[in-house]
């Protein structure tokens, strides 16, 4: 199941941005991150895609959702600007962003593609 992630949670699990000016990941396993809104009908639609990918990959990558409207710091800090955003998130590596609601196909490619996850 995707966990939800506040400033201090993302900053212990992802990415610590108050310490740190160049990016270090913190996480044991890649992750996907949704930053999302309740009221997004996008995200909504997103939302059952990325829990369904959470219970098959579980173990081999973290499914996280950040909530723009309540973690706006969080929002800020990666120039979130439209929803539903994804953050791919390697273990080693650059993350990479995609917007819009991406179809349950084209998130297998990115997982595979920057997350090395099969």
């Amino acid at each position: 199941m995707a966990e939800h992630l506040t400033v201090d949670t993302f900053k212990e699990k992802v990415f610590n941005y108050t310490e740190n000016k160049d990016w270090k990941f913190e996480g044991d396993l890649p992750c996907i991150i949704d930053f999302y809104a309740d009221w997004c009908g996008p995200c909504k639609m997103v939302a059952p895609i990325l829990e369904e990918l959470s219970t098959e990959f579980e173990g081999k990558m973290n499914v996280y959702k950040v909530n723009t409207e309540e973690q706006q710091e969080l929002a800020a800090a990666f120039g979130i600007q439209s929803i539903p955003s994804l953050l791919f998130v390697p273990k080693d590596g650059q993350p990479q962003m995609a917007m819009g609601a991406l179809p349950k196909n084209s998130l297998l490619d990115a997982m595979k593609n920057v997350l090395n996850v099969e």
